[in-house]
């Protein structure tokens, strides 16, 4: 769940050129503003205190506004996230189980919530987070107690994100780049629902 959550959920991205000195939060504005949805390809790398080797992964991810998204890791494994805007589905094929929850319980103060949400401000206290290489950030600090986020660091360019940097509560960070997207694409019908494959394991929340 935390890989896909990081989802993103993620957690993926785009919009229409603005100036180069436009601020992250700017950009963020904007591209929540005119992006009703979007498609594109990540990388993703997950780093451990601990020291551990680094785990790296690959894959595809649609989303479209408000709460719907498709996260699908395709590489080292695969693993499925899915929400309709109400229902999440995650599903790993290895063991064949679906994970189902209502998407309430499940967003919130996510990295899936900065890509696909809507009312961020109530969720989330935004501040830029300064330029470096070209790109502008905007630091995401998750509100009350009930989240596993210390901060998500959101980087744009020309009102697109490009990366995202996820710091959990067990001082892991997630970074994730969007190598590929595509903005206001159109969605095939039914592919923001899932149906679990005959014999899957259900377990619902």
């Amino acid at each position: 769940m935390m890989r896909a959550i990081v989802g993103l959920g993620v957690a993926a991205t785009l919009l229409a050129a603005t100036p180069c000195y436009a601020s992250g939060l700017t950009q963020l504005k904007a591209f929540l503003a005119v992006t009703q949805s979007a498609r594109g390809t990540f990388s993703q790398t997950a780093i451990a205190r601990s020291g551990r080797r680094p785990q790296q992964s690959t894959g595809v991810f649609a989303l479209q506004r408000p709460g719907k998204f498709r996260w699908s890791y395709e590489t080292p494994y695969k693993h499925l996230l899915v929400s309709d805007g109400e229902t999440l589905w995650s599903y790993d094929p290895d063991l064949n189980q679906v994970a189902i929850k209502a998407l309430g319980k499940a967003l919130g103060a996510t990295p899936a919530a900065l890509l696909a949400g809507r009312d961020l401000e109530k969720s989330f206290d935004l501040v830029d987070a300064g330029n470096a290489d070209g790109v502008d950030y905007v630091l995401a600090t998750p509100k009350g107690d009930d989240t596993r986020f210390e901060k998500i660091k959101l980087g744009l360019v020309a009102n697109q994100p490009v990366s995202m940097e996820i710091h959990d509560n067990f001082a892991q960070i997630t970074r994730l780049t969007f190598t590929r997207f595509e903005a206001n694409p159109p969605m095939p019908a039914g592919l923001f629902h899932f149906v679990a494959p005959k014999g899957a394991d259900t377990l619902k929340d």
